[in-house]
């Protein structure tokens, strides 16, 4: 049975699943420690991860949300950020962002069916914020943020 729990303080982040999501080292520490992050575990397995930011007044992001690999497909990511979408409400935040690269158009169906709207593009953003060009399974370039929001 999966669940989902926040991580404790004398735990590692799990950087393996982490940057599934965000493959730059660099980025993901430059906002992991200021984040709030949770895990799915099954059998005393992570398998799953999420990291929620407070960015402005009111306002959280879901800055990062991951699944090991053998493990997508099978609904857990949905679960991950539904739990987010509940955390961030039950925190008292107003509205609650994500943003995803223009070439992942399976997370972008995901966000758009847990409730997100699109609501701009940061032109150019990950081709000025990584050291690497990234590239999603189909060899598409991943170059732009799409970002998303929902009032809570």
């Amino acid at each position: 049975m999966e669940y989902i729990r926040a991580l404790r303080s004398d735990e590692q982040h799990p950087f393996d699943l982490l940057l599934l999501a965000d493959p730059e080292m660099e980025v993901v520490r430059s906002y992991i420690d200021r984040s709030q992050c949770f895990v799915m575990e099954r059998d005393q397995d992570i398998i799953g991860v999420y990291a929620l930011l407070p960015t402005r007044p009111q306002t959280m992001e879901l800055v990062n949300i991951a699944v090991a690999e053998q493990e997508q497909g099978k609904g857990y990511g949905r679960q991950l950020a539904l739990h987010a979408i509940v955390t961030a409400a039950s925190l008292g935040y107003k509205t609650i962002e994500v943003g995803t690269g223009n070439s992942s158009l399976m997370q972008l169906g995901l966000y758009q069916k847990c409730g997100f709207r699109i609501v701009g593009i940061d032109l150019d953003f990950f081709t000025r914020h990584y050291s690497e060009p990234i590239y999603d399974d189909n060899g598409m370039q991943c170059r732009d943020m799409v970002r998303l929001q929902m009032d809570l």
